[in-house]
């Protein structure tokens, strides 16, 4: 095991390529140095280092197999990620990881995979996208929903529209308020969820967004058959160290960058209605 030190020194990588997702929101394509590649499994992040400003832990959004880049969504919401949003190509970042517990992938062989995406949630299940699709054979019905504020920050659209022209992938998209040229669901996520086409028996359901709309997803997953064991969500807040060395991350009784960030839900069951946590 590596130690401290290791864990917490960053490698130098650089911007290879910058755009606009949405409002506020960018991507960053990362290479390191030659001959260096990246590995992560999907639901996985990195501790990305704004330098002069100070880091942040921002998911990983790219394709698993492509191991010459490291990709990351990021919205511009604090000094740090703005600074990153900010960075164009050739600008050095600071990178640690990757870190975190993955999305289960290789458990959900067999079974119907329902995907519940809120707002930037989508990132983080972007990887998981790929590995599913890359070996569609091994799995049942695919089920993408997702859900924005508005039609104008539904991210990664060009792809959303690529996969939709797949035979072998639901997708549906929903906002929560839209002008009269909008032609698409209009209401929160969790209402497409009774409408999904999937076996609830033999069912694996991933859910990334704002903790009040997971809270809400769940309900809707149970309602709709699936048991606690079924459903894993993203719980990223809070994490500042990667390595549960300052406790920023802690949940109850488990620390969501060493623990996590990837959860049974049936591991936070009760957690999530309680206040202050």
């Amino acid at each position: 095991m590596a130690d401290a030190a290791d864990v917490m020194a960053p490698k130098i990588a650089y911007v290879r390529r910058r755009r606009r997702e949405a409002a506020q929101v960018w991507t960053l394509d990362l290479e390191a140095g030659e001959g260096d590649r990246f590995a992560f499994a999907p639901g996985q992040f990195n501790m990305l280092t704004a330098f002069g400003v100070g880091e942040a832990a921002i998911s990983l959004s790219g394709d698993p197999a492509e191991g010459s880049r490291l990709v990351h969504t990021i919205r511009a919401v604090g000094p740090v990620s703005s600074k990153l949003a900010r960075l164009g190509p050739g600008d050095p970042v600071g990178l640690r990881g990757p870190f975190g517990a993955a999305w289960p992938i290789e458990e959900a062989a067999g079974h119907d995979v329902v995907i519940v995406a809120g707002g930037l949630g989508l990132a983080p299940l972007r990887p998981a996208l790929y590995r599913l699709l890359a070996e569609r054979s091994r799995y049942g019905q695919v089920v993408l929903l997702y859900g924005t504020r508005s039609p104008d920050e539904i991210l990664f659209r060009r792809e959303i529209e690529t996969w939709r022209r797949r035979l072998d992938i639901d997708i549906e998209v929903t906002v929560d308020h839209a002008g009269a040229d909008w032609r698409g669901h209009v209401g929160v996520v969790t209402n497409l969820i009774p409408r999904a086409a999937f076996d609830p028996l033999h069912a694996i359901a991933l859910v990334c967004g704002p903790e009040i709309m997971m809270r809400f997803a769940i309900a809707a997953l149970r309602d709709a058959g699936l048991g606690d064991e079924g459903i894993h969500l993203s719980m990223e807040r809070n994490m500042k160290c990667a390595v549960s060395f300052c406790g920023h991350c802690q949940f109850g009784p488990v620390f969501i960058c060493r623990d996590g960030p990837v959860f049974r839900c049936d591991r936070l069951r009760g957690l999530l209605a309680l206040k202050e946590i």
